[in-house]
């Protein structure tokens, strides 16, 4: 049973304790933690507002993966609060959209205590997200968004050729995948993905803030890989975020990744861990 205060909700899940903690600046808001971490942010009366740079990074490639208001077939990996799907429900009714979660009981008091929007085509699966995508029938998604994280790291298994091979198989002719990567200096993870998505996927760009790609602090990187990639779009929208990221592609990714080879399931290790008081 979960506990209900003046700060929010808490309670226990299959993988820790989550609290859904409301916004006292913003009707509508509310804040997933997980054992003391950010996880996600909803606004509950808005979805299409977006509180986390690196969601909204992802969001610009949902909005430019199809004409405006066009429904896509989407696979999120990693649920959490549901941010995302609640982004492309609110921009593109009629999407249908599956996602996989390995928390149970997580996505049962996310949904209890925020609803998903009237009319949204999501559903969400427990499962663990790699046996999903490699269980999962060919070309069956516009897009897949990769945001899987165990406590604070992203898995080793989430990192490497093989599975790129297998989100690749699953994605129609012309789909892409963004992925959500934290990092820090030397940023040899990062650089490792560029060059894992790389052997796999037809092209690949990155976005991130200057201060991450210079190693001057931890944070996230976005990445994306597919075809005929809207470079331009993204650069775009990347530079007028409130804190404006920087898209590398081609020559520049290049010189980001130079050295680092593509990553197997035999080499492939976990994302660093965060510093310690990042999170306070």
């Amino acid at each position: 049973m979960g506990r209900r205060g003046a700060a929010g909700i808490s309670e226990q899940v299959d993988f820790g304790t989550a609290e859904l903690v409301p916004d006292g600046d913003r009707p509508g808001g509310w804040t997933l933690l997980i054992d003391g971490v950010q996880h996600s942010y909803v606004d509950a009366e808005d979805p299409r507002y977006l509180e986390f740079e690196y969601v909204r990074r992802l969001a610009s490639v949902v909005d430019v993966a199809a004409l405006p208001g066009k429904p896509l077939r989407v696979l999120h990996l990693g649920g959490g609060a549901l941010t995302l799907p609640r982004y492309v429900a609110a921009t593109r009714p009629g999407s249908v959209q599956r996602a996989v979660e390995r928390d149970g009981a997580l996505t049962a008091l996310v949904r209890r205590v925020l609803p998903l929007p009237r009319g949204a085509d999501l559903r969400v699966r427990v499962a663990d997200a790699r046996e999903a995508v490699e269980g999962s029938g060919p070309a069956r998604h516009d897009l897949v968004v990769a945001d899987v994280y165990g406590g604070t790291q992203m898995p080793a298994r989430f990192a490497s050729v093989e599975f790129a091979e297998a989100v690749c198989r699953v994605l129609r002719p012309g789909g892409w995948y963004a992925v959500n990567l934290a990092d820090a200096a030397p940023l040899a993870f990062s650089r490792g993905q560029v060059a894992t998505l790389r052997a796999v996927f037809d092209d690949v760009c990155l976005m991130a803030e200057p201060g991450v790609l210079r190693g001057r602090r931890f944070g996230n990187l976005v990445l994306v890989a597919g075809a005929g990639l809207p470079v331009a779009a993204l650069a775009r929208s990347a530079a007028t975020e409130a804190f404006p990221a920087r898209l590398l592609h081609g020559a520049d990714l290049d010189r980001f990744s130079s050295g680092a080879q593509p990553v197997t399931d035999a080499t492939a290790v976990a994302s660093p861990a965060p510093p310690r008081d990042l999170f306070g």
